[in-house]
C-alpha cells in the first residue's frame, strides 16, 4: 500500500480510490483486498498515459475543488480533494477525509474550498517569492452553489454559524480580490 501512496505522486487519478482503501489497513478485509487488485488492474491498463507538464503562454493559477458528501458509511465524514494547475500543468493534489462531520454539503464543500484556497494562497507565496510571473488572481472552481455565494456574501453567516470560522479565510481571499 505505501508503493501505491508512492505513486499517487504522480497518478493524481489513483488517490481517491488509495485513500478509501488506506482508511481500513488497520482491518483490512477481502473487499479491502479486492479494491486493491482492482487499483493494480487499473494501472496496468493505463501505462501508456502520460503525466505531461507542458509550457504554455499562460501563467495562471487555478483549482478545482470537490467532495463526497458524508461518502464515509463507517463516521459519516466526507471525502474531499483539490487540484491546482500551473497554466496547463497540474501541480498540486490532494484527497483526504476531512477532520469534521459536515452537516451539510454546504459545509464539506466549503471545507474542500478552504483547502484548496490554503493551497493556491500557499502556491503564489511560493511563486512571489521565486518572483514568478503572475496573470491575474488565481480562479478556485467549486461546483457547489451555496459553497460559492457563502464565499462571496456575508449575509448567509446566520445559516452558518455551525461552519468553523476559519474556513471563512476564503470570504476575506475573494473580498480582498485575490481569489
Amino acid at each position: 500500500m505505501g508503493a501505491l501512496q508512492y505513486l499517487t505522486f504522480t497518478c493524481p487519478d489513483i488517490c481517491f480510490a488509495v485513500n478509501r482503501v488506506f482508511q481500513f489497513m488497520h482491518a483490512p478485509t477481502y473487499s479491502h483486498w479486492a479494491a486493491v487488485k482492482h487499483i493494480l488492474r487499473y494501472l496496468k491498463g493505463t501505462t501508456s498515459y502520460d503525466f505531461h507538464i507542458t509550457r504554455g503562454s499562460s501563467f495562471a493559477l487555478h483549482g478545482f475543488t470537490d467532495v463526497d458528501w458524508a461518502s464515509s458509511i463507517d463516521d459519516r465524514k466526507s471525502t474531499g480533494g483539490y487540484l491546482v494547475f500551473f497554466g496547463q500543468t497540474p501541480i498540486s493534489w490532494k484527497s483526504s477525509k476531512q477532520h469534521i462531520v459536515a452537516r451539510s454539503s454546504n459545509e464539506a464543500e466549503y471545507k474542500a474550498l478552504a483547502d484548496g484556497t490554503a493551497e493556491v494562497v500557499r502556491l503564489q507565496y511560493l511563486l512571489t517569492n521565486l518572483q514568478g510571473p503572475s496573470d491575474s488572481a488565481p480562479i478556485i472552481w467549486c461546483d457547489n452553489l451555496g459553497a460559492t455565494y457563502l464565499s462571496a456574501n456575508p449575509i448567509f453567516h446566520a445559516r452558518t454559524k455551525h461552519a468553523e470560522v476559519d474556513y471563512h479565510f476564503v470570504r476575506n481571499r475573494v473580498a480582498k480580490k485575490e481569489i
